[in-house]
């Protein structure tokens, strides 16, 4: 893991008002790990400093209950916000900024949810299969340590965060994971399918589902 996010982990614990017991509680790290690295005592592990980044990206969130039906506010990433997200995807004000859209859950949600409106029809093949432009897709992050391994390409299609060429929703059809290359493939035939390298790819995430769908002739 990169000494910067170690770094950037311990300042956010430096600056944050929330108490050791409450980050403990969230993160299942143990308090008094989480108050000697407050003190300078010790460095995160890659385990706990990935869940400390997520903590403070607001991955671990809150459960609403609401007459009995259990909710979490997930940011949501319009079309027209797409072009700001590449560069602002590790801000946390950037990211409370973003308006968000209640999503029933009926289990702990755990990770990095966002949702994000689709733009285009690359995914629309005209089957039941198809993901339209305009859909909102509740998304879950694939954490980078993962990408070292094989990506579960054959269970989901992928939203992928790229550094200059913004998000993307595509299958992915191959992943080498010697050269970090991945194929991705759009499901409508009018579209061609194209190689993206994973260190020019800043976030990745699974589709779950689609939330809402706009149903206009």
């Amino acid at each position: 893991m990169s000494e910067n996010i170690v770094d950037r982990v311990l300042q956010l614990l430096a600056d944050t008002k929330d108490s050791n017991y409450k980050i403990a509680k969230a993160t299942k790290i143990s308090e008094s790990a989480i108050g000697r690295y407050t003190r300078g005592l010790s460095r995160p592990t890659e385990a706990n400093a990935i869940l400390l980044q997520q903590y403070f990206n607001g991955m671990f969130t809150e459960i609403k209950t609401l007459q009995n039906i259990e909710f979490v506010q997930v940011p949501f990433v319009p079309i027209f916000a797409q072009g700001g997200y590449p560069s602002g995807y590790g801000d946390i004000e950037y990211i409370e900024s973003l308006p968000t859209i209640p999503v029933i859950v009926d289990k702990k949600f755990k990770g990095n949810y966002r949702i994000f409106e689709v733009n285009g029809d690359s995914m629309d093949d005209g089957t039941r299969n198809a993901i339209c432009d305009k859909d909102k897709l509740l998304c879950r992050e694939v954490v980078k340590p993962l990408w070292q391994h094989k990506l579960h390409i054959k269970d989901w299609y992928f939203v992928i965060i790229h550094k200059s060429d913004g998000i993307t929703l595509k299958q992915i059809t191959d992943h080498n994971v010697e050269n970090a290359d991945i194929l991705c493939h759009p499901l409508n035939e009018n579209f061609t399918d194209f190689t993206l390298n994973l260190n020019d790819v800043v976030e990745i995430y699974n589709v779950i589902k689609i939330v809402d769908r706009n149903t206009r002739l």
